[in-house]
Protein backbone atom coordinates (compact mmCIF):
# COMPACT_ATOMS: atom_id res chain seq x y z
CA UNK A 1 0.00 0.00 0.00
CA UNK A 2 1.47 3.31 -1.11
CA UNK A 3 1.05 6.51 0.93
CA UNK A 4 1.81 10.12 0.20
CA UNK A 5 0.68 13.61 1.09
CA UNK A 6 -1.43 15.63 -1.34
CA UNK A 7 0.96 18.58 -1.50
CA UNK A 8 3.46 16.44 -3.43
CA UNK A 9 0.98 16.11 -6.31
CA UNK A 10 0.90 19.10 -8.65
CA UNK A 11 -2.57 18.22 -9.96
CA UNK A 12 -4.11 18.37 -6.47
CA UNK A 13 -3.41 21.96 -5.41
CA UNK A 14 -6.91 23.29 -4.86
CA UNK A 15 -8.08 24.18 -1.39
CA UNK A 16 -11.07 22.15 -0.21
CA UNK A 17 -13.99 24.51 0.45
CA UNK A 18 -16.18 22.94 3.12
CA UNK A 19 -18.26 26.05 3.88
CA UNK A 20 -17.80 29.78 3.28
CA UNK A 21 -15.67 30.10 6.41
CA UNK A 22 -14.02 26.67 6.52
CA UNK A 23 -11.32 25.87 4.00
CA UNK A 24 -8.94 22.94 4.34
CA UNK A 25 -5.59 22.94 2.62
CA UNK A 26 -4.76 19.84 0.55
CA UNK A 27 -1.63 19.07 2.59
CA UNK A 28 -3.94 18.06 5.47
CA UNK A 29 -5.01 14.99 3.45
CA UNK A 30 -3.03 11.80 3.12
CA UNK A 31 -3.81 9.40 0.30
CA UNK A 32 -3.04 5.71 0.18
CA UNK A 33 -3.41 3.44 -2.82
CA UNK A 34 -4.23 -0.23 -3.13
CA UNK A 35 -5.57 -2.71 -5.65
CA UNK A 36 -9.11 -1.99 -6.70
CA UNK A 37 -11.85 -4.54 -7.14
CA UNK A 38 -13.71 -2.23 -9.50
CA UNK A 39 -13.56 -1.83 -13.29
CA UNK A 40 -10.31 -1.93 -15.20
CA UNK A 41 -10.12 -5.21 -17.05
CA UNK A 42 -6.64 -6.76 -16.96
CA UNK A 43 -5.25 -3.67 -15.21
CA UNK A 44 -7.17 -4.57 -12.03
CA UNK A 45 -4.50 -7.07 -11.05
CA UNK A 46 -1.50 -4.82 -11.57
CA UNK A 47 -2.46 -1.20 -10.85
CA UNK A 48 -3.19 0.45 -7.50
CA UNK A 49 -6.27 2.47 -8.44
CA UNK A 50 -8.27 2.34 -5.19
CA UNK A 51 -7.72 5.56 -3.26
CA UNK A 52 -8.19 5.99 0.49
CA UNK A 53 -8.21 9.59 1.69
CA UNK A 54 -7.23 10.09 5.33
CA UNK A 55 -8.04 13.31 7.17
CA UNK A 56 -6.80 13.94 10.71
CA UNK A 57 -9.67 15.79 12.37
CA UNK A 58 -8.15 16.06 15.83
CA UNK A 59 -4.94 17.80 14.68
CA UNK A 60 -6.49 20.04 12.02
CA UNK A 61 -5.87 23.73 12.83
CA UNK A 62 -8.50 24.85 10.28
CA UNK A 63 -11.37 23.64 12.52
CA UNK A 64 -12.51 24.95 15.90
CA UNK A 65 -12.94 22.57 18.82
CA UNK A 66 -16.74 22.70 18.59
CA UNK A 67 -16.58 21.87 14.86
CA UNK A 68 -14.23 18.96 15.58
CA UNK A 69 -16.60 17.66 18.27
CA UNK A 70 -19.61 17.94 15.94
CA UNK A 71 -17.77 16.06 13.16
CA UNK A 72 -16.54 13.35 15.53
CA UNK A 73 -20.01 12.75 17.00
CA UNK A 74 -21.82 12.73 13.65
CA UNK A 75 -19.22 10.61 11.80
CA UNK A 76 -18.17 8.36 14.68
CA UNK A 77 -18.65 5.19 12.62
CA UNK A 78 -16.15 6.39 9.98
CA UNK A 79 -13.51 7.76 12.36
CA UNK A 80 -10.87 5.62 14.06
CA UNK A 81 -9.72 6.02 17.67
CA UNK A 82 -6.97 8.44 16.63
CA UNK A 83 -9.51 10.87 15.14
CA UNK A 84 -8.72 10.11 11.50
CA UNK A 85 -11.56 10.15 8.99
CA UNK A 86 -11.21 7.57 6.20
CA UNK A 87 -12.93 7.80 2.79
CA UNK A 88 -12.36 5.24 0.03
CA UNK A 89 -13.06 5.47 -3.69
CA UNK A 90 -12.63 2.76 -6.33
CA UNK A 91 -15.38 3.55 -8.81
CA UNK A 92 -13.09 4.88 -11.57
CA UNK A 93 -10.28 3.28 -13.54
CA UNK A 94 -7.62 5.87 -12.76
CA UNK A 95 -5.95 7.00 -9.56
CA UNK A 96 -6.53 10.68 -10.26
CA UNK A 97 -10.26 10.23 -10.86
CA UNK A 98 -10.57 8.14 -7.69
CA UNK A 99 -8.52 10.71 -5.77
CA UNK A 100 -10.87 13.49 -6.85
CA UNK A 101 -13.89 11.32 -6.03
CA UNK A 102 -12.53 10.54 -2.54
CA UNK A 103 -11.82 14.24 -1.88
CA UNK A 104 -15.32 15.20 -3.06
CA UNK A 105 -16.87 12.53 -0.82
CA UNK A 106 -14.81 13.80 2.12
CA UNK A 107 -16.00 17.36 1.52
CA UNK A 108 -19.63 16.18 1.29
CA UNK A 109 -19.31 14.24 4.55
CA UNK A 110 -17.78 17.20 6.37
CA UNK A 111 -20.43 19.60 5.02
CA UNK A 112 -23.22 17.34 6.19
CA UNK A 113 -21.61 16.79 9.60
CA UNK A 114 -21.11 20.53 10.16
CA UNK A 115 -24.68 21.45 9.19
CA UNK A 116 -26.53 22.78 12.22
CA UNK A 117 -29.85 21.03 12.53
CA UNK A 118 -32.79 22.68 14.33
CA UNK A 119 -33.87 21.20 17.64
CA UNK A 120 -37.01 19.09 17.49
CA UNK A 121 -40.01 20.53 19.30
CA UNK A 122 -41.94 17.97 21.29
CA UNK A 123 -45.60 17.87 20.32
CA UNK A 124 -48.68 16.11 21.64
CA UNK A 125 -51.31 14.21 19.73
CA UNK A 126 -54.51 16.33 19.77
CA UNK A 127 -57.39 15.08 21.90
CA UNK A 128 -59.74 15.07 18.89
CA UNK A 129 -57.39 12.71 17.02
CA UNK A 130 -57.30 10.35 20.02
CA UNK A 131 -61.09 10.39 20.26
CA UNK A 132 -61.48 9.75 16.50
CA UNK A 133 -59.12 6.77 16.73
CA UNK A 134 -60.97 5.30 19.72
CA UNK A 135 -64.38 5.80 18.04
CA UNK A 136 -63.12 4.03 14.90
CA UNK A 137 -61.80 1.15 17.02
CA UNK A 138 -65.19 0.85 18.72
CA UNK A 139 -67.03 0.84 15.35
CA UNK A 140 -64.68 -1.81 13.94
CA UNK A 141 -65.10 -3.96 17.06
CA UNK A 142 -68.91 -3.71 16.79
CA UNK A 143 -68.80 -4.74 13.12
CA UNK A 144 -66.64 -7.77 13.94
CA UNK A 145 -68.93 -8.70 16.81
CA UNK A 146 -71.97 -8.62 14.48
CA UNK A 147 -70.19 -10.90 11.98
CA UNK A 148 -69.54 -13.56 14.59
CA UNK A 149 -72.99 -13.46 16.18
CA UNK A 150 -74.75 -16.80 15.86
CA UNK A 151 -78.32 -16.80 14.54
CA UNK A 152 -80.91 -17.47 17.21
CA UNK A 153 -83.56 -20.09 16.64
CA UNK A 154 -86.80 -18.81 18.21
CA UNK A 155 -89.64 -21.28 17.67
Amino acid sequence: MLKYHAKSDERFKNVLNITKNIKISPDRLTFSFSRSSGPGGQNVNKLNTRVTALFDIVNCPDLTQSQKNRIITRLRTRICKNGILRVTSQEHRTQTANKKSAADALVALLRDALKIRPLRKKTRVPRSAIERRLAKKKRDADIKKQRSAKPRLDD
